[in-house]
């Protein structure tokens, strides 16, 4: 038994946001049946280095197949202006349930890229309005570009405004998508207009004031994955209707971590978790809705059904590296 060793490269040609998104959708709603099991993200901190690292394994039965894996992921801020290296890197160990058989072992950057992009589309089709068509996003880094792609999959998505500090960081997104889209430079006050919102900083102080942001605008809070980073005022997380993804890691991690732990926002301001939505427990977005926000953390349930998505596309188009890992053949 091989396996497969895939490279960024590899999972990027193997992740059609066709089927990515609506295996992230389901991999929401079998955490909510309780057809999955999450043990909580654990982390190893290291201070020494400005950085960390977090372990996230899952396993997810979606009826017509199952999956299992673990992510080993780091969050170093200094890597980039000392080592030449990303801020966060990752490996993703993809096993078979039945036998533990390691299937593949893929970049674990490219893929997480690619299911927070999915997870954006599959809270921007349950919350924002129909007939959304300009999308702000605020931040230009990596996760910005799957943002785009994995929304304009759920939304007629036309407008797009993109607002970072970095001009360099603008000019290489708007090259990158101005012959798709009406795609181009603005502030923060612009991005939040629009009918969808993705913020995907690593700030610790909001940079989104409440009164930026459009009446009936949908926001996916994308960038909190650790304890005091915040994005958003707090009002509104306040006004909105506010979904989260799971609710241990949203109040230790997410967008509301900082306000939850203050008790500024309490469980009775979370509308539902995203897989109640799903489900059908709880409504999504209704005619009487404006503001709504998705707080997302990333559940390693996402990474086991996008790793699922990509070593069978891989295995079948002959991609990536096999290799004898077992030394079983």
């Amino acid at each position: 038994m091989k396996t497969l060793l895939l490279n960024g490269d590899d999972v990027a040609e193997n992740a059609p946001l066709a089927e990515l998104v609506p295996a992230i959708e389901e991999a929401f709603a079998a955490y909510e049946r309780g057809d999955a099991q999450m043990p909580p993200k654990s982390y190893i901190d290291l201070p020494q280095y400005n950085g960390d690292f977090r372990s996230m394994p899952a396993y997810m039965d979606a009826g017509d197949w199952d999956a299992a894996g673990i992510k080993w992921v780091n969050v170093h801020p200094d890597n980039p202006t000392d080592h030449d290296l990303p801020t966060v890197l990752g490996t993703m160990v993809y096993s078979d349930p039945e036998t533990a058989v390691p299937l593949a072992i893929l970049d674990g950057t490219e893929l997480t890229m690619q299911r927070t992009g999915a997870a954006a589309a599959v809270a921007t089709d349950h919350l924002a309005r129909q007939d959304a068509k300009s999308l702000g996003i605020v931040g230009a880094g990596a996760q910005a570009y799957t943002q785009l792609e994995a929304i304009a999959e759920v939304r007629p998505i036309e407008r797009v405004v993109i607002s970072d500090l970095d001009e360099e960081r603008v000019e290489r997104f708007v090259s990158r998508f101005e012959d798709r889209f009406d795609v181009s430079g603005g502030s923060i006050e612009e991005a939040a207009s629009c009918d969808v919102l993705s913020t995907v900083t690593p700030v610790e102080d909001p940079i989104v004031p409440r009164e930026a942001i459009g009446e009936h605008t949908h926001v996916n809070a994308m960038g909190a994955d650790a304890e005091g980073k915040h994005e958003l005022a707090d009002d509104i997380l306040l006004d909105a209707k506010l979904v989260i993804d799971d609710h241990a890691q949203t109040t230790h991690s997410g967008e509301i971590n900082v306000p939850y732990a203050e008790g500024t926002l309490i469980d009775d301001d979370i509308h539902a978790a995203i897989g109640e939505i799903v489900v059908g427990d709880r409504p999504g977005r209704t005619s009487e809705d404006g503001l709504t926000v998705f707080d997302s953390t990333g559940l390693a349930i996402q990474d086991v059904a996008a790793a699922h998505v990509v070593y069978g596309h891989a295995d079948e188009n002959d991609n990536g590296y096999p290799f004898d890992l077992l030394g079983l053949s």
